[in-house]
């Protein structure tokens, strides 16, 4: 069963950095595209960046600057890198890949930005 697991989020205070991380149970090559996505409280679900097989990267026009997407082959994981984190990033920050049809969610991790 293709998994997908997220892990790094925590309380941090604004302008503060985190790095998430999410470690696939098989080679994120496998994946057509693998993002992040977020959703705060009352908020729907939206995304935050991905990156494609190929390595092309896409961001939301709001955070392109302060997020940055990357992968690591070895690790099989793909990380947000997320700096000068503001209090509207509280979410809970989702990883999903698209494989072949079907879309593989994470169970997500919590960040909180307290000011």
């Amino acid at each position: 069963q293709v998994q997908l697991v997220e892990s790094g989020g925590a309380m941090v205070q604004a302008g503060g950095s985190l790095r998430l991380s999410c470690a696939a149970s098989m080679s994120i090559f496998s994946f057509k595209k693998v993002g992040w996505y977020r959703q705060a409280p009352g908020k729907e679900r939206a995304m935050v960046a991905t990156i494609t097989a190929g390595g092309s990267a896409d961001y939301a026009d709001s955070l392109m600057g302060r997020f940055a997407i990357s992968r690591d082959r070895a690790r099989n994981t793909v990380y947000l890198q997320m700096n000068n984190l503001e209090s509207d990033d509280t979410a809970v920050y989702y990883c999903a890949g698209a494989l072949g049809s079907a879309v593989v969610w994470g169970q997500g991790t919590q960040v909180t930005v307290s000011s």
